[in-house]
């Protein structure tokens, strides 16, 4: 059970991660530019985008400021980034 917890977990954050990567580029930003708008380091934000970071909440809201998207914008292409079906919960 704890194990197919942490699959789900990568999962998660490699979604998370490939979400991130497309709005980035998207926007035209690189990692430097947009991590320098956040005043943090250029290795935070590649770890995200490489799914290395389970981030705090205050910084995925700071990282959605920086690409200027809202919650509603990332979720709806997080959620094309997940399998189908994909829950947390057992069935």
């Amino acid at each position: 059970m704890q194990e197919d917890i942490k699959q789900k977990r990568k999962i998660l954050l490699k979604a998370v991660a490939a979400t991130f990567q497309k709005l980035r580029t998207e926007k035209g930003k690189s990692i430097s530019l947009a991590a320098n708008e956040l005043n943090i380091s250029k290795s935070i934000w590649s770890d995200v985008e490489l799914g290395k970071n389970d981030m705090q909440f205050s910084t995925f809201l700071r990282m959605l400021e920086a690409l200027d998207i809202t919650p509603e914008q990332f979720f709806t292409e997080f959620r094309a980034n997940l399998p189908p079906g994909f829950c947390f919960i057992e069935e």
